[in-house]
């Protein structure tokens, strides 16, 4: 029973007071992820040498406005943020930097964030290193976060990516139809999203 004379909370305020708190502290010292295939290191400068194919042709395509210097603080700077995580995925077979993975967008009210992931080229596709990726990244953000859900984007264009998002739990929640281009061609954007409740396999 109410307290006499007690100020009652609107219905929105009760639901948010007692909505599980998303753990910020664990981005501000977000772990190293191990894997069978792949570890996932806290992204800084010394894996921008493996990290820069990512971010676009080099400083020789006239197209390219970061630089290697830009980039690295910008590495430098993703470990004192407290509202994203990034990974450098390396594979564990010899060292090797084979991508980034991405936890931002944070909305703590709505215990969310949304999830990318991109690998260096093609010699390191197909083989099982994106899948345990994101399922090491999935876990995390579930768990020790303690995220509610997590979300991406995807062009329909990228088949492979599609099946590996659903392939772990993602679920397909809505279709931007023809709102991007990829090489001459119109892609549908798939939205996705795994809860806390959602089967993980």
């Amino acid at each position: 029973m109410p307290v006499r004379g007690a100020a009652m909370l609107p219905t929105r305020a009760r639901v948010w007071l007692a909505a599980q708190v998303v753990d910020v502290g664990v981005l501000g010292q977000q772990p190293v992820l191990e894997g069978r295939l792949v570890r996932l290191e806290p992204a800084g400068p010394e894996h921008l040498d493996g990290l820069w194919p990512l971010y676009s042709g080099g400083e020789d395509d006239p197209f390219v406005t970061l630089t290697r210097e830009q980039a690295r603080a910008g590495l430098a700077r993703a470990r004192q943020r407290q509202d994203r995580a990034d990974w450098a995925i390396v594979r564990r077979a010899d060292g090797t930097v084979i991508g980034e993975a991405v936890l931002m967008d944070l909305d703590e009210d709505a215990s969310s964030m949304s999830y990318r992931i991109a690998l260096v080229g093609p010699a390191v596709f197909g083989q099982g290193f994106g899948t345990e990726a994101t399922r090491l990244v999935r876990d995390f953000a579930l768990g020790p976060l303690a995220l509610h859900r997590l979300a991406l984007e995807v062009n329909s264009c990228n088949a492979p990516a599609l099946a590996v998002y659903a392939k772990v739990g993602f679920v397909l929640e809505g279709v931007r139809r023809e709102a991007v281009r990829h090489e001459g061609e119109w892609c549908d954007v798939h939205d996705m999203a795994i809860i806390e409740s959602d089967p993980r396999p």
